[in-house]
Protein backbone atom coordinates (compact mmCIF):
# COMPACT_ATOMS: atom_id res chain seq x y z
CA UNK A 1 0.00 0.00 0.00
CA UNK A 2 1.24 3.53 -0.81
CA UNK A 3 0.97 5.62 2.33
CA UNK A 4 1.41 9.38 2.17
CA UNK A 5 2.67 11.08 5.30
CA UNK A 6 2.57 14.83 5.89
CA UNK A 7 2.94 17.39 8.61
CA UNK A 8 2.73 21.19 8.63
CA UNK A 9 5.89 23.23 8.06
CA UNK A 10 6.79 26.88 7.55
CA UNK A 11 6.27 26.74 3.78
CA UNK A 12 3.07 24.69 3.93
CA UNK A 13 1.33 25.33 7.28
CA UNK A 14 -2.02 23.90 6.12
CA UNK A 15 -0.44 20.98 4.19
CA UNK A 16 -2.18 22.08 0.98
CA UNK A 17 0.90 21.54 -1.21
CA UNK A 18 1.58 18.17 0.40
CA UNK A 19 -2.00 16.95 -0.05
CA UNK A 20 -1.83 17.84 -3.74
CA UNK A 21 1.55 16.09 -4.27
CA UNK A 22 0.53 12.96 -2.34
CA UNK A 23 -2.79 12.74 -4.15
CA UNK A 24 -0.94 12.93 -7.47
CA UNK A 25 1.13 9.93 -6.32
CA UNK A 26 -2.02 7.79 -5.91
CA UNK A 27 -1.49 7.20 -2.19
CA UNK A 28 -4.12 4.79 -0.88
CA UNK A 29 -3.93 6.47 2.51
CA UNK A 30 -2.71 9.90 3.57
CA UNK A 31 -1.69 10.34 7.19
CA UNK A 32 -1.44 13.85 8.56
CA UNK A 33 0.26 15.06 11.72
CA UNK A 34 -1.71 17.80 13.48
CA UNK A 35 1.36 19.88 14.32
CA UNK A 36 4.86 20.68 13.05
CA UNK A 37 6.66 19.91 16.32
CA UNK A 38 9.38 17.27 16.44
CA UNK A 39 7.91 15.88 19.65
CA UNK A 40 4.85 13.70 20.07
CA UNK A 41 4.47 12.75 16.45
CA UNK A 42 1.77 10.25 17.25
CA UNK A 43 0.67 9.68 13.65
CA UNK A 44 4.23 8.91 12.57
CA UNK A 45 4.76 6.47 15.44
CA UNK A 46 1.43 4.79 14.72
CA UNK A 47 2.19 4.54 10.99
CA UNK A 48 5.64 3.02 11.65
CA UNK A 49 4.16 0.41 14.01
CA UNK A 50 1.57 -0.76 11.49
CA UNK A 51 3.71 -0.95 8.36
CA UNK A 52 3.64 -4.22 6.46
CA UNK A 53 6.08 -5.79 4.04
CA UNK A 54 5.88 -4.12 0.63
CA UNK A 55 4.24 -0.89 1.86
CA UNK A 56 5.66 2.35 0.50
CA UNK A 57 5.85 5.60 2.46
CA UNK A 58 5.68 8.74 0.34
CA UNK A 59 6.55 12.23 1.61
CA UNK A 60 6.87 15.58 -0.12
CA UNK A 61 10.37 16.18 1.33
CA UNK A 62 12.75 14.49 3.78
CA UNK A 63 12.13 17.03 6.54
CA UNK A 64 8.48 15.99 6.60
CA UNK A 65 9.53 12.54 7.78
CA UNK A 66 12.54 13.21 10.03
CA UNK A 67 13.91 16.06 12.14
CA UNK A 68 17.56 15.03 12.07
CA UNK A 69 19.94 12.69 10.32
CA UNK A 70 19.87 10.39 13.34
CA UNK A 71 16.05 10.32 13.34
CA UNK A 72 16.05 9.58 9.60
CA UNK A 73 18.47 6.67 10.19
CA UNK A 74 16.22 5.23 12.89
CA UNK A 75 13.18 5.38 10.60
CA UNK A 76 15.09 3.88 7.66
CA UNK A 77 16.29 1.03 9.90
CA UNK A 78 12.68 0.23 10.83
CA UNK A 79 11.65 0.37 7.17
CA UNK A 80 14.47 -1.96 6.17
CA UNK A 81 13.55 -4.53 8.83
CA UNK A 82 9.90 -4.40 7.78
CA UNK A 83 10.88 -4.45 4.07
CA UNK A 84 9.08 -1.17 3.38
CA UNK A 85 9.98 1.25 0.57
CA UNK A 86 10.39 4.99 0.94
CA UNK A 87 9.94 7.81 -1.51
CA UNK A 88 10.71 11.52 -1.05
CA UNK A 89 9.38 13.51 -3.97
CA UNK A 90 11.38 16.73 -3.67
CA UNK A 91 14.75 14.95 -3.38
CA UNK A 92 13.90 12.30 -5.98
CA UNK A 93 14.57 9.42 -3.55
CA UNK A 94 12.94 6.08 -4.20
CA UNK A 95 14.27 3.06 -2.29
CA UNK A 96 12.29 0.64 -4.46
CA UNK A 97 14.82 1.39 -7.24
CA UNK A 98 17.70 -0.96 -6.42
CA UNK A 99 20.22 0.49 -8.91
CA UNK A 100 23.30 2.07 -7.34
CA UNK A 101 23.89 2.66 -3.63
CA UNK A 102 20.99 2.17 -1.26
CA UNK A 103 19.63 5.35 0.24
CA UNK A 104 20.07 3.94 3.75
CA UNK A 105 23.77 3.33 3.04
CA UNK A 106 24.21 6.92 1.82
CA UNK A 107 22.47 8.32 4.92
CA UNK A 108 24.65 6.13 7.15
CA UNK A 109 27.74 7.56 5.47
CA UNK A 110 26.42 11.11 5.80
CA UNK A 111 25.63 10.59 9.49
CA UNK A 112 29.17 9.37 10.10
CA UNK A 113 30.56 12.29 8.12
CA UNK A 114 28.43 14.76 10.09
CA UNK A 115 29.68 13.27 13.35
CA UNK A 116 33.31 13.47 12.18
CA UNK A 117 32.91 17.12 11.12
CA UNK A 118 31.48 18.09 14.51
CA UNK A 119 34.20 16.14 16.33
CA UNK A 120 37.02 17.71 14.30
CA UNK A 121 35.66 21.24 14.73
CA UNK A 122 35.33 20.68 18.48
CA UNK A 123 38.89 19.34 18.76
CA UNK A 124 40.21 22.23 16.67
CA UNK A 125 38.43 24.77 18.87
CA UNK A 126 39.70 23.13 22.07
CA UNK A 127 43.25 23.06 20.70
CA UNK A 128 43.10 26.77 19.75
CA UNK A 129 41.79 27.65 23.20
CA UNK A 130 44.54 25.59 24.83
CA UNK A 131 47.21 27.39 22.75
CA UNK A 132 45.81 30.74 23.88
CA UNK A 133 45.98 29.60 27.50
CA UNK A 134 42.22 29.47 27.91
CA UNK A 135 41.05 26.69 30.17
CA UNK A 136 38.25 24.58 28.74
CA UNK A 137 35.40 22.79 30.42
CA UNK A 138 33.49 23.86 33.44
CA UNK A 139 35.07 26.44 35.68
CA UNK A 140 36.53 24.99 38.85
CA UNK A 141 34.72 25.57 42.11
CA UNK A 142 36.45 27.96 44.49
CA UNK A 143 38.85 26.00 46.73
CA UNK A 144 37.45 27.53 49.91
CA UNK A 145 33.96 26.17 49.06
CA UNK A 146 35.38 22.74 48.32
CA UNK A 147 37.36 22.68 51.58
CA UNK A 148 34.27 23.83 53.52
CA UNK A 149 32.19 21.08 51.88
CA UNK A 150 34.80 18.43 52.75
CA UNK A 151 34.92 19.57 56.40
CA UNK A 152 31.10 19.54 56.59
CA UNK A 153 30.96 16.06 55.02
CA UNK A 154 33.61 14.62 57.32
CA UNK A 155 31.89 16.07 60.41
CA UNK A 156 28.90 13.84 59.60
CA UNK A 157 26.60 16.58 60.90
CA UNK A 158 25.27 17.66 57.50
CA UNK A 159 23.31 15.94 54.77
CA UNK A 160 24.51 16.14 51.17
CA UNK A 161 21.60 18.51 50.45
CA UNK A 162 22.71 20.79 53.31
CA UNK A 163 26.28 20.80 52.03
CA UNK A 164 25.14 21.66 48.52
CA UNK A 165 22.87 24.46 49.75
CA UNK A 166 25.59 26.06 51.92
CA UNK A 167 28.59 25.62 49.60
CA UNK A 168 27.22 25.14 46.08
CA UNK A 169 29.21 21.90 45.78
CA UNK A 170 27.19 19.03 44.31
CA UNK A 171 27.34 15.46 45.55
CA UNK A 172 29.28 14.27 42.49
CA UNK A 173 31.80 17.14 42.75
CA UNK A 174 32.27 16.49 46.46
CA UNK A 175 32.84 12.76 45.90
CA UNK A 176 35.31 13.51 43.09
CA UNK A 177 37.37 15.71 45.45
CA UNK A 178 37.13 13.13 48.24
CA UNK A 179 38.57 10.43 45.96
CA UNK A 180 41.73 12.46 45.26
Amino acid sequence: MRIGYMRPDQDDPDCEVQVKKLTEQNCAQIISEAHASAKKRIQLENMMKHLQQGDEIVVHKLYTLADSTRHLMELLDIMEVKEVYFQSLKEGIDTSNKNGYSFRYVVTCLAGFQSDVISEKTKKGLNKAKQKGISTGRPRKPDENVQRAIVMYESKKYSLADIKNKTGISKSTLYRYLEN
